[in-house]
């Protein structure tokens, strides 16, 4: 199992990539490639989202109206997609964080440093 650095970002599961785009909005409004990058940028270039996933998230957040979308003119004056958090959205991200946080709380538990050998 290799260890992913910042030279090799990690690839990420599809529910994970959905409360991290939520938790994104959570701060206000942002087209895709901002997402993208805001994740990124947080995770410290560890975390990689390509748009042969992003775009397919986002779809299913608005499918399930945990987002809203709307069209507009991006910071380079191009036309692009923004979308922000709707009322059901935190909710589901409140409620998705808590069992995310009591999941790896429970991984971390599992994962702690070995005993010695011979002790």
């Amino acid at each position: 199992m290799p260890t992913r650095t910042k030279e090799n970002p990690l690839d990420l599961l599809q529910g994970t990539l959905d409360l991290l785009i939520l938790q994104t909005l959570a701060f206000g409004r942002a087209h895709g490639h901002a997402i993208a990058r805001s994740i990124e940028r947080e995770s410290e270039e560890v975390l990689r989202v390509g748009h042969g996933s992003l775009y397919p998230a986002l779809q299913r957040l608005l499918k399930l109206k945990l987002i809203a979308a709307e069209d507009g003119v991006s910071e380079n004056n191009r036309k692009a997609r923004y979308y922000r958090l709707t009322a059901k959205g935190r909710a589901a991200l409140n409620h998705e964080a808590t069992k995310w946080e009591r999941f790896s709380q429970a991984v971390a538990r599992i994962l702690r440093p070995l005993p010695q050998e011979g002790k």
